[in-house]
């Protein structure tokens, strides 16, 4: 194990010259931004002499389907200012008239909509920033950016937009409140660039051009806007958030008379500085936070569902992307699942262009239902900027009981605690091709000194002809992340990958190529635990349709009791080996169709010389740009030797968007789970009356399909305003 971290250190340390310190790469591409004289109208009509005076861009770059020339289709960007508010607009110009969406829902798939977004990065720091745009129909795209392109869409903000269609283009006008983004005060260079998706030619374009193997998000090839000043700072910006909601629920199963609901509460966003946020919450209420999509669970650990909170969400890649996927010293989904949160405070932000800042301090109530204390969860996290876009990363998380009742399931007393500790050095090379991470952590539990630790690294290049990847993970027997996300402890793990692709000059292939994977796993004696190499081979199709099969071969030696079925039956005892293959093949339908479809079937072995067949389905069709309906299907079908037998588990999770306006949203998500013996409903209407502010009304019900008996019913109205002071 020691040999192998060395190794990828030797690795990140022999590639850090040749690709952390270059300049930016398209530092040549340069937008000059001016104030304007009067304020702009946002109405999509640009007839404003501001806009007629203001630059425009040049000649946009294609993406997709490749990067080797301008785009066929004509974009024109301008961008303006004031006091109050940053200014953009684009003209989309098509080869026919008519525009393919999937509705007016805010936060759409980018690849499923005709769409012009920008991403904007205040700092020129290529790490982090902000992302704005629209679809052709009108529908809203917003969300903060972190690790260097990835965009976190559950971020909702302020700010203003219209689009207008014609028949040979359609127009995009947005007012973005410098109130509503974070920036430092006299910086006059921000990073920016602009991407446009058109599914009839299937072109996807950017300004400043990007390589086709990385999203038009990738903050390492953004231009750079210059302003003839320095953009205007708030002398107040503080923002109001209340809430009140009413509502019944009703627990037929335990015969419990209906409970009535209200409350009031709210969060306060505070702007101590133009890039530095403090928000504060007081009795928050989720209820209008939609609910999980479920899945048929088949897996020996826990499994993982995102964040949907709003307060959790600005700057949370501070805290949520420290670590790996499956190593989370802190995960905020565990605060506050069993116990209300009555109190909470974040600061969050960049201190300037190279440090970055999150504290968090939650306090939550006593629960008695769950036999929970109150408990107290603080977090720190201190990002510092190194070379072009790497950075070093501290984390500490901390968890105290602050109450009487004893834990639920344990006999430890309320004020136990749980702490962790940890650094992590992020390699982002200037140019993208080369990304690493190098992790330490620490935990501290009552009673436990020992095998209490993680050590990890991974390595990746990617090019658009190879990729080669390399993980390696280590997590001690005893390593406790309470407030985090580790689902197995006590193991060595290792997680290669290599990559070959080719591109066809002419034919129905835009490209496919060849994909070798595996993940190993051993004790911390390093004797093989259990495996999975995988052989793929991967088409992409010009139509954007895309074509995968792979092979897998599996080993599995059960490290404690497990029942293949998670159904309750008997457990294979620790120890049982386990060997099989499987075949999978998995197809998506080309996205520019009104109707569209994606399937997946596997076939192979399974637990105990037992076979698993999968079925995954799911079927969309679209009524632009007002309704959007979707069904997603899965099948698993095990045959195993007694006392297992034959199992069936079928979901089927039909899904109704229906977008009335831009403002005016009815969603309703049906899913029967046969694993789980249950049938959800969760409809939610949503009235949007003004930017941010919202009405809810939720309805929701769990029952058992069969016989058909209702368990719980829940109806909940929530009043939110956003009031800017």
């Amino acid at each position: 194990m020691s040999k192998i971290k060395t190794t990828l250190l030797l690795l990140c340390c022999c590639m850090l010259g040749g690709y952390v310190s270059a300049q930016k790469k398209n530092a040549g591409y340069q937008y000059h931004i001016r104030r304007v004289a009067s304020p702009i109208k946002i109405d999509g009509l640009l007839d404003e002499a501001d806009w007629l005076s203001a630059d425009t861009t040049g000649k946009f770059f294609m993406v997709l389907p490749m990067d080797t020339s301008f785009a066929k289709l004509r974009t024109v960007v301008r961008m303006a200012y004031d006091n109050d508010n940053f200014y953009i607009s684009a003209e989309c110009y098509m080869p026919t008239p008519g525009y393919m969406v999937e509705s007016l829902k805010r936060d759409f798939n980018f690849q499923k909509n005709d769409n012009f977004i920008f991403f904007m990065d205040p700092f020129d720091a290529r790490t982090d920033g902000f992302s704005f745009g629209a679809n052709a129909a009108g529908a809203q795209w917003d969300g903060t950016m972190y690790e260097g392109g990835k965009v976190d869409l559950s971020w909702d903000n302020k700010w203003y937009s219209a689009v207008k269609n014609y028949d040979n283009k359609w127009v995009f006008e947005a007012a973005i409140p410098f109130k509503s983004i974070r920036y430092k005060k006299g910086i006059k260079e921000w990073g920016i660039n602009f991407s446009r998706n058109d599914l009839k030619t299937t072109e996807k374009s950017s300004w400043a051009p990007v390589p086709r193997q990385f999203p038009t998000a990738s903050l390492a090839y953004t231009g750079t806007i210059i302003w003839d000043e320095a953009p205007p700072v708030a002398t107040r910006n503080i923002s109001i958030i209340p809430y009140a909601l009413g509502g019944i629920t009703k627990d037929f199963e335990n015969k419990k008379d209906a409970v009535y609901h209200k409350e009031i509460g709210g969060d306060v966003k505070i702007g101590l500085t133009s890039s530095l946020n403090l928000d504060l919450t007081v009795n928050p209420d989720f209820s209008q936070v939609e609910v999980d999509q479920q899945v048929i669970n088949l897996n020996r650990y826990e499994l993982f569902f995102p964040e949907k909170r709003q307060f959790f969400l600005e700057n949370g890649d501070l805290f949520a992307n420290f670590g790996y996927a499956d190593i989370r010293p802190f995960f905020s989904r565990r605060v506050g699942l069993n116990a209300p949160i009555r109190a909470g405070a974040r600061l969050t932000g960049k201190i300037d262009k190279d440090w970055r800042i999150g504290v968090m301090d939650i306090q939550t109530g006593q629960s008695g239902s769950a036999n929970l204390p109150g408990q107290n969860f603080g977090i720190v996290t201190l990002q510092r900027r190194v070379f072009a876009r790497s950075n070093i990363g501290f984390m500490f998380v901390n968890k105290d009981g602050t109450g009487s009742a004893p834990m639920a399931g344990s006999t430890a007393t309320a004020n136990a605690y749980n702490r962790n500790v940890g650094a992590e050095f992020n390699l982002a090379s200037s140019n993208n091709l080369l990304t690493g991470k190098l992790l330490g952590l620490k935990s501290f539990t009552p009673g436990v000194n020992s095998r209490d630790f993680v050590a990890a690294a991974n390595l990746q290049y990617l090019s658009k002809y190879w990729t080669f990847a390399m993980q390696q993970q280590y997590v001690g027997k005893n390593y406790n992340a309470e407030v985090g996300y580790v689902p197995r402890v006590g193991y060595n793990k290792l997680n290669p990958l290599i990559q070959h692709n080719f591109f066809p000059k002419s034919g129905a292939i835009l490209s496919h190529g060849v994909q070798a994977s595996g993940i190993y796993f051993f004790d911390e004696g390093f004797k093989s635990t259990d495996n999975e190499t995988v052989l793929s081979y991967l088409i992409t199709f010009r139509n954007r349709s895309t074509l995968t099969v792979s092979g897998l071969d599996d080993y599995v030696k059960l490290l404690r009791p497990f029942d293949p079925t998670n159904t309750g039956k008997p457990m294979l005892a620790t120890g049982f080996t386990n060997h099989w293959n499987t075949i999978d093949v998995q197809y998506a339908s080309k996205p520019q169709n009104v109707f569209t479809y994606l399937f997946e079937a596997a076939r192979g072995g399974y637990y105990n010389n037992g076979t698993k067949t999968t079925l995954i389905g799911q079927v969309g069709y679209r009524f632009q740009p007002y309704v959007n309906l979707v069904l997603n299907t899965s099948y698993n079908d095990l045959h195993l030797p007694a006392p297992y037998g034959h199992n069936q588990f079928w979901l089927i999770g039909p899904r109704a968007d229906v977008t009335f306006t831009n403002t005016l949203y009815f969603t309703t998500f049906v899913q029967y789970n046969e694993q789980a013996k249950n049938m959800n409903i969760n409809s939610r209407f949503q009235w949007r009356y003004k930017p941010a502010s919202d009405l809810f009304i939720v309805y929701g019900d769990n029952s058992i399909p069969s016989p058909f008996t209702v368990k719980n019913r829940q109806l909940t109205i929530k009043w939110t305003y956003w009031w800017n002071i």
